[in-house]
C-alpha cells in the first residue's frame, strides 16, 4: 500500500503551485476548475511518484498554523544529501522563508531542517 497524494486547501493557488515547483522540483498538472462550485485544483507531481493536491474554493476558514497543535503537522521532502539539505534550507531563508529549526541531526538520527513555508504550512527539509 502507498499514499496516493496529500492534499492541503491554500488561499494562492497559483503562488503554492510556483513555490513546489521552483524549491521542490515538482511538476504541476494544467489545474481544475469546477465552474459550478468555483473548486480549483493542481496535483504536483514529484521525482519518486509522490503527489501532493493543492486545492482552493470560496469562503474556507484560514485559522491560524500552530505548530505544536494535532492533526496533520508537516510533509517532509528528502533531497539525498546533508549538502542539499543546506543548499535548499539556505536558499529558503535568503529568499525569506522562516527556518524554525535546523539544519541539524534529530535525536532519531535524521538530518533535517523544518522551514515555514508559504502560507504558513511547516515544511520538513531531510536527507
Amino acid at each position: 500500500m502507498k499514499i496516493e497524494h496529500i492534499a492541503i486547501y491554500v488561499n494562492d493557488l497559483e503562488a503554492v503551485r510556483d513555490f513546489f515547483v521552483q524549491y521542490f522540483g515538482g511538476t504541476a498538472n494544467d489545474g481544475y476548475h469546477n465552474q459550478t462550485t468555483d473548486f480549483r485544483s493542481y496535483f504536483i507531481s514529484f521525482d519518486n511518484g509522490a503527489r501532493l493536491e493543492i486545492m482552493q474554493k470560496p469562503n474556507m476558514a484560514d485559522d491560524n498554523k500552530k505548530l505544536a497543535r494535532t492533526g496533520f503537522i508537516h510533509v517532509a521532502f528528502s533531497v539525498g544529501s546533508k549538502e542539499a539539505v543546506d543548499a535548499l534550507t539556505n536558499r529558503l531563508r535568503t529568499d525569506g522563508y522562516e527556518v524554525a529549526s535546523g539544519p541539524r541531526v534529530t535525536g532519531d538520527g535524521y538530518y533535517e531542517s523544518c522551514i515555514i513555508g508559504i502560507e504558513g504550512n511547516q515544511i520538513e527539509v531531510t536527507v
